[in-house]
């Protein structure tokens, strides 16, 4: 065959060729072991070795000083030239037939010269065959030194003294083998601070398992990146058509070097997936590095890992995406952030960095273009694309999981992809999705880092559990419809180009305890199909100046991401009306509101204050709301509906239950019913029998105790008969 069939069959090709050269060197070591004395080694150096030394040539091992017969030097000669052209002819038949040859790809990628080729054949060489372990041990007079130490490596591969002399330079630190660690030096355990000559060498096992056609991530970095190939990597029409152009031409003009790529913008913004498009395009994969995780590891392996990471993207001829490059823009994150930067100064390929942070740095400007480019977020029709793409099935309302999930392109194919999980959980026969599926892969989709700093609230309420007047029912089932079209108002009409601020959804609920302002976050949430976070106010505020600012960045900055529905309870805490300035606590306390205005008035999701008493809330706060609902005190015959609403189907209930009367005399709010009729549910479970009215009663009057009220007479008769119940 006149081309090479596979990367490993030109490996053992150029084997052929280092074995004749190992040859030639153990035909003279037997020559000289042929004028040594037989038996056991010696344990001392005798006059005659002594004498033999001070006669060697400087930089020769012992047996180099055996000539080999002219005869025998012209048939090797001949035979190693034969060799050399009959293999450069081959690789090259070999890449016109489009076979990748790693070894020749690896000299590429680093720029290796010819001697550090053969420097990497000679250390990969006992990976192949532990037969070579034996020669070299033997080479070295040494049966402990079963590795190639780098005076072998100079006496085999340079036969003239100047030519050693001049090949040691490739061992240095920062020549090409150890700079990017192909090659790793040691020294043996009984010798320390060894010579350069003296050290032993061995293959990186990155390395050889590349060599040997492996594709896998350096074990050491791979809980820390990952690579994505070529052939997965998103459609290229997805994402920003217009940036996409753009940076593909900025790529693709021609300059030696290419920039050095930031890519800014909010989380589900399409920064990765763009990335990866452009390297679809250019046909090259992407190593993802997770810089925030990068950062946990030790100070003094973190350089190592930089370093992996480049030479990973340089063997698998891929782009570096380092994601979340700002969190090393802290300043006690500033010698990793240095280390970084060095690395990119000094790598020849595609790199991106992608924060959420603005950022334009001091000193790389000088060494390397860089470029920031701004992402906006994926507008609405840029995502039902990507939707429609993914999930083609027309009976899939597709729209309002758009609208609701504001998602980029790599969100959107997680939740297809964990829809049709859901979907085959629920039917593995029909295997098919549903808009319930859909909704539930996108819920699963969103940060849950939030859940750590407020509370997760399942909605379970539909619009029948709740009863208000009318008029607040139609306003909160404005705020959903207003939900559900924002993307047809803001994008396809065109009022975002109208609004700098306040895309978001303030709402206020204000009324008595028990009037139902949960619930109607917890009905919305449930309409929507979004999660739903009530903030606990003790972990948001804090008597430290500057914390509870970070506090709540940190909350819209989780929700941002979550797609969630942010529900402050008992809100005048914390959103209440600005006090006059005494003090220095007044001033900070008037920034911690101005600070809270602006972070509601940049968040596009919803957020619900509620609140007791409106009379208490900021009157700038009120002004910018959105809505405002108010939940009055339930009349008789709202708190009929609610009695009536508040029993499971399952639950047993006496025929004799009076609920008319406990509407027109049980004067509480549908908080206190729920609760009065809970526990009646428990009295009566404790008598084994159903729900009766002296139950109702009971749990009633330790209702009225726990609200500071007492049952007079006059409102309520105790007497279990209907009759005796009747208002006077």
């Amino acid at each position: 065959m006149d081309y090479y069939a596979s990367s490993l069959d030109h490996i053992l090709a150029e084997l052929q060729r280092l074995d004749l050269l190992i040859r030639a060197q153990v035909w003279r070591a037997r020559r000289l072991h042929q004028h040594e004395q037989e038996g056991l080694a010696r344990f001392y150096i005798d006059e005659a070795e002594v004498d033999g030394l001070l006669e060697r040539a400087v930089g020769s091992p012992p047996w180099a000083e055996i000539p080999l017969p002219q005869e025998l030097q012209r048939s090797l000669q001949d035979t190693l030239d034969r060799m050399v052209a009959d293999l450069e002819r081959r690789a090259a038949a070999s890449r016109r037939q489009g076979i990748e040859l790693r070894l020749i790809q690896l000299a590429q990628c680093f720029g290796l010269s010819v001697f550090d080729v053969d420097v990497i054949l000679v250390a990969l060489a006992p990976a192949l065959d532990r037969r070579y372990e034996r020669l070299y041990a033997y080479l070295h007079d040494d049966l402990t030194r079963k590795h190639p130490t780098v005076d072998l490596v100079l006496n085999l591969l340079c036969p003239q003294w100047d030519t050693r002399l001049a090949a040691r330079t490739r061992f240095a630190p920062d020549a090409p083998l150890r700079h990017h660690g192909l090659i790793q030096l040691f020294e043996d355990t009984g010798f320390r601070q060894a010579s350069l000559l003296g050290q032993q060498l061995q293959l990186d096992p990155r390395i050889t398992d590349y060599l040997l056609d492996g594709n896998a991530v350096d074990e050491r970095l791979q809980p820390y990146a990952q690579h994505v190939a070529a052939a997965n990597g998103p459609d290229p029409l997805t994402g920003p058509a217009e940036l996409k152009a753009r940076l593909l031409r900025v790529i693709t003009a021609g300059t030696h070097d290419s920039p050095v790529f930031y890519l800014q913008g909010d989380d589900g913004a399409g920064r990765q997936d763009m990335a990866q498009a452009l390297c679809k395009k250019l046909d090259q994969g992407l190593i993802s590095v997770n810089t925030r995780c990068l950062t946990s590891a030790k100070v003094e392996d973190f350089e190592s890992l930089v370093r992996l990471a480049h030479r990973e993207a340089l063997l698998h001829q891929a782009a570096v995406y380092w994601d979340e490059f700002d969190c090393l823009l802290d300043d006690d994150q500033r010698t990793r952030r240095e280390e970084v930067l060095r690395a990119l100064i000094g790598h020849p390929g595609l790199i991106f960095l992608a924060g959420n942070t603005v950022w334009e740095p001091s000193t790389l400007h000088r060494a390397r273009k860089f470029l920031r480019i701004e992402f906006p977020r994926p507008t609405f029709d840029d995502r039902l694309r990507i939707w429609n793409a993914l999930l083609p099935d027309h009976s899939l309302d597709l729209k309002a999981v758009t609208g609701k999930f504001r998602f980029g392109g790599g969100q959107i194919r997680a939740a297809a992809a964990t829809a049709h999980s859901l979907a085959h959980w629920r039917d593995p026969d029909a295997n098919r999705i549903n808009d319930a599926d859909l909704h539930a892969a996108c819920r699963l989709q969103s940060n849950r880092k939030l859940s750590k700093l407020a509370q997760p609230i399942t909605p379970h309420y539909a619009w029948d559990d709740i009863v208000l007047p009318p008029e607040q029912t139609e306003q909160l089932r404005a705020i959903c419809h207003q939900v559900n079209y924002r993307d047809l108002v803001y994008d396809t009409w065109g009022f975002d180009r109208k609004l700098a601020l306040g895309k978001g959804i303030n709402v206020l609920f204000a009324g008595p305890p028990g009037t139902g302002k949960t619930m109607a976050a917890d009905i919305m949430a449930h309409e929507l199909g979004l999660d739903l976070y009530k903030i606990d106010l003790s972990t948001v505020v804090s008597k430290y100046i500057g914390e509870t600012e970070k506090n709540l960045s940190r909350i819209f900055a989780e929700a941002t991401s979550s797609n969630a529905i942010l529900f402050f309870d008992e809100a005048d805490a914390l959103f209440g009306k600005r006090s006059e300035v005494r003090d220095a606590h007044d001033r900070y306390a008037n920034i911690e509101t101005a600070y809270l205005l602006q972070k509601m008035e940049e968040y596009d999701g919803i957020v619900i204050l509620a609140t007791n008493f409106r009379k208490n809330m900021d009157d700038a706060f009120v002004r910018r709301l959105h809505f405002i609902v108010e939940f009055p005190f339930p009349k008789a015959d709202e708190r009929r509906r609610i009695w009536e609403r508040i029993w499971p189907e399952t639950a047993p209930r006496s025929p004799d239950l009076d609920l008319e009367f406990l509407a027109q005399r049980i004067e509480v709010a549908g908080g206190s019913i729920r609760n009065i009729a809970l526990a009646s549910a428990f009295l009566a479970a404790a008598d084994d029998g159903a729900i009766q009215m002296k139950h109702l009663l009971r749990a009633t009057q330790r209702e009225y105790r726990k609200m500071g009220k007492v049952l007079t007479a006059d409102e309520l008769v105790e007497d279990p008969t209907p009759a005796a119940r009747r208002p006077k």
